[in-house]
């Protein structure tokens, strides 16, 4: 007996019509171009999810750099000095930090300074030997 294939048709144009639904004219309603819609709007979405990424990382970048400026420092200084400190704090948390928690985002600005600082002495007593050296 010759089998058709009916009831898994509709059922997949039915799952299809539902992900299409809400969509405008024959978007949602014809079954080739629903189809190609929901190509494209997957292709958006895959797309888009990456983007979003970038787009918060910009932010939290944002706001560091605001709330760091108000201490007295800047951005790319600020993380150069935080690598050396050792705190091993990302810009999501540090970005929130600085929102929710001003005093514990003071306490890592500080920490980031002295850190900045000793290494400075460091590189000016190895600058002082080296002119040294080369004097005599």
């Amino acid at each position: 007996m010759r089998t058709i294939k009916g009831s898994a048709r509709t059922r997949a144009k039915r799952r299809l019509y539902r992900r299409a639904k809400g969509y405008r004219g024959g978007r949602g309603n014809l079954l080739r171009t629903a189809k190609e819609t929901l190509v494209r709007a997957g292709v958006y979405a895959y797309r888009d999810r990456r983007v979003r990424k970038r787009e918060f990382r910009r932010l939290w970048i944002i706001r560091i750099n605001a709330a760091v400026r108000e201490r007295g420092m800047r951005y790319s200084e600020f993380i150069h000095g935080l690598q050396q400190t050792g705190l091993e704090l990302d810009r999501k948390t540090l970005s929130e930090m600085a929102i929710h928690d001003p005093a514990g985002f003071d306490a890592v600005v500080e920490a980031v300074k002295q850190a900045l600082a000793s290494d400075s002495e460091t590189s000016d007593a190895a600058e002082q030997t080296e002119a040294v050296a080369t004097e005599s």
